[in-house]
């Protein structure tokens, strides 16, 4: 059974987060030339579309977004399932020469972060490629770090981190939950 233990972030700071990253990813690549965002299934994706509507209203000119499945890139994929469920990768536009901002929810073992790389480098040779997450729990097994990092939170090896979103959780909450025995 899983219990929530603490709220880190509630709606008004998880809107004041994207805000602040859209605003460090505007001013890391020195505008929004050739950016794009990707966002990881399934988390990532509407977090992509969130950072790029803000962007948006900062810049007054939209960016291209994209999803990413990286399902057959994982190197866990025969541990996951026999049978792995696919979605599809869809980013409509070219990346070649584009800097491409990867948007996922958690960085955790970095895992994730290495198959989306791979995922990203079979589409094209972007100019560079960079990593936006809401949550850096730490416990690298990968030397993969985030450029854009929402909060930073220790956690232990028996704690999660839930990043809830109201497209698909009915709400925007992170929390940290842990496993207990019944």
């Amino acid at each position: 059974m899983v219990q929530e233990k603490a709220e880190i972030m509630d709606q008004e700071k998880f809107n004041r987060t994207l805000t602040r990253i859209s605003h460090e990813i505007i001013e890391k690549n020195k505008g929004i030339d050739d950016l794009v965002l990707i966002g990881i299934r399934t988390r990532g994706v509407p977090l992509a579309e969130r950072l790029a509507h803000k962007i948006e209203e900062i810049e007054g000119e939209s960016i291209a977004t994209g999803l990413l499945d990286i399902t057959l890139y994982r190197d866990d994929l025969s541990t996951l399932s026999e049978k792995p469920i696919l979605n599809k990768t869809e980013v409509p536009f070219s990346i070649k020469n584009k800097k491409v901002v990867l948007v996922d929810d958690v960085l955790y073992t970095g895992r994730t972060a290495r198959a989306a790389l791979d995922a990203v480098i079979d589409l094209g040779r972007p100019k560079y490629i960079q990593l936006a997450v809401i949550v850096d729990r730490g416990h690298r097994e990968l030397p993969i770090r985030a450029d854009y990092v929402g909060k930073n939170v220790p956690t232990s090896k028996k704690e999660l981190i839930s990043v809830r979103l109201s497209e698909i959780d009915g709400e925007d909450r992170v929390m940290i939950e842990e496993t207990v025995k019944e």
